[in-house]
């Protein structure tokens, strides 16, 4: 199963955005949203930002994958 994660750009030079999530940044690839900007929040997957989405979409899924947590620790 591939997941693909929701994160907020934070800077980007050229093709690369550095995106934060839960405090941890890294570098992603922008050639398939090579017009995304910073502030704005894309879904992640295998490095690469796939589409972007709003921020209530964005917060409302980290909030769900938080609940799945709590339910594996358990």
């Amino acid at each position: 199963m591939c997941l693909a994660v929701p994160a907020k750009i934070v800077d980007k030079q050229d093709m690369l955005a550095t995106i934060e999530l839960s405090g941890v940044t890294r570098q992603v690839s922008l050639m398939l949203l090579p017009n995304a900007v910073q502030g704005e929040w894309v879904l992640v997957h295998a490095g690469f930002a796939i589409q972007l989405i709003d921020e209530a979409e964005a917060l409302k899924t980290l909030d769900l994958f938080r609940e799945l947590k709590l339910y594996e620790e358990a």
